[in-house]
């Protein structure tokens, strides 16, 4: 099994540290590994009902995040964006980002298969992983919830960079990932008459100007501005 010095490497990787790490050693374990222990007189408990339960911790948790965070997106975006963070094809990725796949307990038959690569395998037990820190700490949601958003933060942004029109909240999110960072969108002049007047804003980051928009009111010209700073920083919009 993937104990010691190795499945703390994990941790590492998680930002989380385990109280029990017999939670994380579940999390881990294949089924084909527990079925071979089992005919052994031996009991591993697979990481099914593990990913079970973490499938529904993470549609929780994204689905929060994205209702908090896009405010502009419909029900519809926003249905698109979840399905396509927590799809096997997205959680594999990642899961092979954090070189998961190096963690996970198999029976020789699958060993010799190179099924902890699979797509499903992968993203099978990253699901079990975030089950296994919502248990360990005790159903508090918001350290599994760190755990989720830290891991999937790139992909986050892809899944926002694929819905097109709002600018401001992508951007946003971009600059947030520095920690530090600070956006602002000034006016920096309007023109024309009253009934047509025509408004020149830019975002700036830490006092840099990142983006100019113009348009008819604020609040278009200043998604005009943030789409400007997206393409700056080489965001596919």
């Amino acid at each position: 099994m993937a104990i010691g010095k190795e499945i703390f490497k994990l941790e590492d990787k998680l930002g989380y540290k385990f109280a029990d790490i017999k939670h994380l050693e579940t999390a881990l374990t294949h089924a084909s590994y527990s079925n071979e222990q089992k005919s052994k007189g031996m009991h591993f408990p697979s990481n099914e009902r593990y990913e079970f339960l973490g499938d529904a911790v993470l549609e929780i948790i994204i689905s929060e995040y994205l209702f908090d965070n896009f405010k502009n997106q419909t029900e519809g975006a926003l249905t698109k964006m979840r399905q396509y963070l927590v799809c096997e094809k997205t959680l594999s990725k990642i899961a092979a980002e954090i070189n998961l796949g190096e963690y996970i307990n198999l029976g020789r038959g699958e060993e010799m298969t190179d099924c902890r690569n699979r797509p499903k395998v992968l993203a099978d037990a990253l699901e079990a992983v975030f089950a296994a820190v919502y248990l360990d700490s005790a159903g508090e949601t918001q350290k599994c919830r760190d755990v989720v958003l830290s891991i999937m933060s790139e992909e986050i942004l892809n899944s926002a960079s694929m819905q097109k029109g709002d600018y401001k909240t992508l951007l946003q999110q971009l600059v947030e990932k520095d920690g530090h960072a600070i956006l602002e969108y000034v006016l920096l002049s309007e023109k024309g008459p009253e009934h047509k007047k025509i408004f020149k804003v830019c975002a700036k980051v830490n006092n840099n100007i990142v983006g100019e928009g113009e348009a008819t009111s604020k609040k278009d010209a200043e998604m005009q501005a943030a789409k400007s700073a997206l393409l700056l920083f080489g965001i596919s919009i």
